[in-house]
């Protein structure tokens, strides 16, 4: 099928379910839910939903329950909101995004302080060889030339 069409699709199926669960669904088991993804096979038949939940596990466990339980809900209002022939199933994914992106981040941090440890160590040295260690064309066959 169109992967554009799926592409379209995941993107609307991200936007409802996020309006669904800031207006429609009061379930006090949802946490600081944030939908990051939503997307569709190239048959148009199943959804993935990818979301971020801050806060400790239990909540993170409270929040996919949650998310489960609606889940028909949610389906039925996107096929309502579509408006297309086959509703997709829809699966919900906590997106693991943040957790990656903080390991990045402390490897960036590690890495800025060995450079200021070394910078620290070269303060104050000279090389051990030439201070220009290139070789330049002989200046006097230019003059001769």
């Amino acid at each position: 099928m169109d992967p554009a069409r799926a592409r379209k699709l995941g993107e609307r199926i991200a936007q409802i379910v996020a309006e669904l669960l800031e207006r429609r669904i009061k379930d006090p088991r949802l946490g600081f839910v944030t939908i990051t993804d939503a997307r569709v096979t190239g048959d148009l038949r199943e959804a993935t939903v990818f979301y971020t939940v801050y806060g400790t596990e239990q909540e993170k466990a409270d929040t996919a329950a949650a998310l489960a339980s609606a889940t028909g809900l949610i389906r039925s209002e996107v096929g309502r909101q579509t408006g297309i022939k086959h509703t997709p199933s829809i699966r919900f994914t906590e997106d693991r995004l943040p957790e990656g992106a903080k390991t990045i981040e402390d490897l960036v941090a590690r890495a800025r302080e060995a450079d200021a440890e070394l910078a620290a160590a070269r303060q104050g040295k000279t090389p051990a060889g030439d201070p220009d260690p290139y070789r330049k064309p002989d200046e006097r066959a230019d003059e001769d030339g």
